[in-house]
């Protein structure tokens, strides 16, 4: 077994493929109760191996309900065990703000309450331990959008005290707070994007609002002309720090012509949209809502299994803009308490498409059954509460039985 490992890590070109790969021969491995020594099932093996999109991700969201840094490092290690590399880190959103900002020391007002809060050390805690397993970590603000929670400890952010979101386009404070953010983020996420959102902006607070009115009028825009203006703005902010730019698919739907013409576009809205976005020559992640939300808790694995990134793109160049995908696991209807068994195993079941050579996936789910059956289990046994195959989305046991009948 030694020297089949030290053959592994001959035969990688990078640490992280080493891992992978080592992650994949312990998952070879068993106990064997009769000799008590630990086996290797089948062997010799002989395996070449390499992931079909470099960006395979997933989604956790600390504003909607906090998530304790040993429940975000052990969604981080289920994701080594997948072979998923990107934990895309939703940290603020409306209703909360829970992450120190050196800059703007009173953002994190904005949190549930103290102790539902997160340090700078603890996020270069979390990004070093994901790191050590092959995970990079995406931080993500939503603008303008989904930022009420920013105004708790400057409410000069918000349009007025009655009207409190999206964030006031007309303030220049507003930007320097971006830029304040993204500075302090520079300093500990270095994956070399950041998420900027952009999605599900209601402009009506910037019409309802006397001054915001007026400065739209002195600078002849309409809402719709601002809400470009923001997200353009923000853009050079991000990339005056080094980073290349996310952002949720409405901004190109809306002015996709504008975007930086190196803008990753995250799709979450329909299945059509992908095509569209590498056709336009921007790169593009696939997250469509209707297959790879988590927090749609009767979608099936099945589901999750099917669905295919590349999906009505034909052009292998435009192939190639698609960087990957995306499961999601939004916070509004999990905590720490039933985190792992919404995630898993379907998670793992969108892990094996981005990873694994199309002419190599199924048309159905057969095949993938019983992998995916004994990766459950597998997951069960290192300590990840998996939640049974059977049923719809995330489900109990049904009825006593072996692990791998569940």
């Amino acid at each position: 077994s030694i020297g089949n490992a030290l053959h592994v890590l001959q035969l990688a070109q990078t640490v992280f493929g080493a891992l992978h790969a080592l992650q994949t021969f312990s998952q070879l491995c068993h106990f064997e109760f009769t000799s008590r020594l630990i086996g290797l099932n089948s062997a010799p093996w002989m395996i070449s191996d390499a992931p079909r999109f470099p960006y395979r991700g997933l989604l956790i969201d600390t504003s909607r309900h906090y998530l304790p840094l040993a429940t975000i490092k052990g969604v981080i290690d289920a994701m080594t065990y997948s072979k998923l590399n990107v934990l895309h880190w939703h940290i603020v959103d409306e209703q909360s703000f829970p992450i120190e900002i050196p800059s703007y020391p009173k953002l994190w007002n904005g949190s549930y309450s103290y102790s539902e809060r997160y340090t700078m050390p603890d996020a270069i805690d979390i990004v070093r331990y994901a790191e050590k397993r092959g995970v990079n970590v995406l931080a993500e603000i939503d603008v303008p959008g989904h930022a009420r929670s920013w105004g708790v400890g400057y409410p000069e952010l918000w349009p007025s005290d009655s009207c409190r979101e999206p964030l006031d386009v007309s303030n220049n404070f507003t930007f320097k707070v971006i830029d304040g953010i993204l500075s302090d983020f520079s300093k500990v996420f270095k994956f070399k994007f950041v998420h900027l959102g952009g999605d599900e902006v209601n402009t009506s607070c910037w019409t309802e609002t006397p001054h915001i009115k007026e400065w739209l009028n002195n600078n002849h825009m309409n809402v719709s002309d601002a809400y470009r203006y923001f997200v353009l703005r923000a853009q050079k902010i991000a990339i005056s720090h080094g980073y290349e730019v996310i952002n949720w698919e409405e901004t190109f739907n809306n002015f996709g012509d504008k975007l930086d013409r190196k803008t990753v576009v995250h799709n979450w809205l329909g299945g059509d949209v992908a095509p569209k976005v590498v056709a336009a020559g921007l790169r593009c992640i696939v997250s469509n809502q209707d297959k790879w939300y988590l927090d749609h808790l009767d979608a099936t694995w099945e589901g999750f299994y099917l669905n295919e990134p590349l999906k009505g793109i034909n052009n292998t160049e435009q192939q190639r803009l698609v960087i990957g995908g995306e499961v999601c696991m939004w916070g509004e209807q999990i905590d720490a308490s039933d985190i792992e068994q919404t995630i898993w195993p379907r998670a793992a079941a969108a892990a094996e498409r981005l990873w694994s050579p199309l002419e190599q996936i199924a048309e159905d789910t057969r095949s993938a059954t019983s992998r995916l059956s004994r990766f459950r289990c597998l997951l069960n046994q290192r300590g990840v509460a998996a939640a049974p195959l059977a049923g719809n989305g995330r489900t109990a046991p049904y009825e006593p039985g072996p692990c791998v009948r569940q």
